[in-house]
């Protein structure tokens, strides 16, 4: 009887001691959660700062372009060495470019560029880079040799069609605050490479000669083994 009684004591005490701790795990547990919800707001998660679950009060940043006409505005420096110029002018009337339309040659072709005080386009726009090609069941096929130098590089006197859709490449600035500050530092390979192009005829093009004589990369060996599975121009076939 005394044992049972002692039993029964033992298991009374550890019922409450167990309550007792679940009791005071889900205090601190309600706590923390109080103290979470004061200190990260659902409005602080995002950039925005605005209600998550409702697009009605949320307004953009307004993006302001420069407003500078033509020839009256100051040139952007360049994101990186020889990274296409930024448009530093206004740009109403002038996009889209179309085939019939593009303003911008009128002001930036080399034979008008200096009287309007625009940056000429480069020789680069005026090379025509394209491989030869013809048009088999309706898909371009490549017929060059590779071997023969027939990718030709050839400098033109007029812009190349690659070249004639300017906003490609070159856009505006837009003005507007950045929700996340930009702490990139460009460095630049020439003195002036914020400024201006680095690129010239033949910087790019004279390792380009593929024609055995000469500065050639192309080899004895290479033509002897360009038939074989790891020497094939067209890569590894096996």
């Amino acid at each position: 009887m005394k044992a049972m009684s002692k039993t029964m004591i033992g298991l009374v005490a550890a019922a409450l001691l167990m309550s007792g701790c679940v009791g005071d795990n889900t205090k601190t547990s309600s706590a923390n959660e109080n103290k979470v919800k004061e200190v990260v707001s659902e409005e602080s998660l995002g950039l925005r700062k605005t209600d998550l679950y409702s697009e009605d009060s949320t307004v953009a940043s307004k993006t302001e372009y420069n407003r500078a006409q033509a020839t009256t505005s100051s040139k952007i420096k360049r994101a990186f060495q020889d990274a296409p110029p930024m448009i530093p002018h206004d740009t109403t009337g002038m996009l889209p470019i179309k085939v019939s339309d593009n303003r911008c040659v009128a002001c930036h072709m080399p034979e008008v560029a200096d009287s309007v005080g625009a940056t000429p386009l480069p020789v680069s726009h005026f090379t025509d880079f394209r491989p030869r090609a013809k048009i088999v069941n309706g898909v371009a096929v490549d017929t060059v040799n590779n071997y023969k130098n027939e990718t030709m590089i050839v400098k033109k006197a007029e812009l190349q069609h690659a070249r004639f859709n300017c906003s490609q490449c070159h856009a505006p600035q837009s003005q507007g605050n950045l929700a996340v500050e930009n702490t990139f530092e460009p460095v630049f390979l020439s003195k002036d490479g914020a400024s201006k192009s680095s690129w010239n005829e033949k910087k790019y093009t004279d390792a380009l000669n593929t024609v055995i004589g000469g500065p050639s990369f192309v080899t004895e060996e290479d033509l002897a083994n360009k038939n074989s599975k790891a020497g094939s121009l067209g890569g590894a076939s096996h």
